[in-house]
């Protein structure tokens, strides 16, 4: 297990992402113990996904296994009453109120991991932070980070918080956290977890479609460089996809989308023999794709 960041939370090197969770609540939970079963103990929710029910799921699931395994969640967008949508919310008196929300919903008396869901430069981040202190304090919660791609806001959290992880998107398709992000978050002692690691299948056998700056062409060129190398080291395609996020030590876990059994089946083998690859493996699929870098929000 890989600790995150300067907590005493260690998690496994592949995680549950709650988000793709259906409706069928007993399929959920079902798949969900069958995780545990597996050694999965890192679960990541929001308490915006399904208007709070992904979290009344987990916490139903989890609830007789709850002392072996690490909750996470999120806070920060805050549905509108007539549930058309919702707005961005990071203030102290909402966080406050939300992660009271959460608890309950989720059956625990703490959150391993309680992350602010997102984040602007324009936030007051002071105020931010220090709800998140004062639920530490309190015993609400063990740890917290955010969920952000942004590098402006990323570095002020890494400058004026105690984040222990950040969330972001990775994968040899996304490896615009490879100009900056990693290197500074690791350099203080701070975790990825990554999201999007197999860039919505399309590095794991799904049909080549265009993906973010990338052409379908591209895309396939990609994913065909992870299938060649998964037929050359005699592994799966979701190993070598993994392996090369897993490379640099700046990442704890991939969170996967898991929706199906055969999913689950698929992550479970790659957390018991799955490794990071090598820095000249990984640089040898870099060669794949062209450069890509953030645009925005630097």
């Amino acid at each position: 297990m890989n600790p995150l960041g300067k907590s005493d939370l260690y998690v496994t090197r592949v995680g549950f992402g709650c988000m793709s969770l259906g409706e069928n609540q007993s399929a959920s939970k079902d798949l969900l113990r069958k995780a545990v079963d597996g050694g999965i103990n890192f679960f990541d929710t929001a308490d915006l996904y399904q208007k709070g029910f992904n979290e009344q799921v987990v916490g139903d699931a989890l609830k007789p296994v709850r002392k072996d395994i690490i909750i996470a969640t999120k806070v920060g967008n805050q549905w509108r009453p007539d549930g058309s949508g919702w707005d961005w919310n990071p203030s102290k008196d909402y966080i406050i109120k939300s992660v009271e929300h959460s608890l309950r919903r989720l059956k625990t008396d703490y959150i391993d991991l309680y992350q602010l869901h997102g984040g602007t430069i324009d936030d007051p981040l002071d105020e931010t932070i220090s709800a998140f202190e004062l639920l530490k304090q309190q015993g609400k919660i063990r740890w917290y980070g955010i969920s952000s791609i942004r590098p402006n806001v990323i570095r002020e959290y890494v400058k004026r918080s105690n984040i222990v992880s950040v969330m972001m998107q990775y994968s040899l398709l996304d490896h615009r956290p490879e100009e900056e992000l990693l290197d500074l978050l690791h350099a203080h002692g701070i975790s990825v977890i990554c999201r999007g690691a197999v860039a919505q299948g399309l590095l794991v056998g799904k049909g080549a479609a265009a993906y973010l700056q990338y052409t379908d062409g591209e895309v396939g060129r990609a994913a065909k460089a992870i299938a060649s190398m998964a037929a050359e080291m005699g592994i799966d395609k979701l190993e070598v996809a993994l392996g090369y996020v897993w490379g640099h030590p700046a990442v704890a876990t991939a969170a996967l989308g898991i929706r199906t059994s055969a999913q689950l089946d698929d992550a479970l083998r790659v957390l018991r023999r799955g490794t990071p690859l090598a820095d000249e493996q990984r640089a040898l699929l870099r060669k794949s794709v062209r450069a890509y870098r953030y645009d925005a929000h630097r």
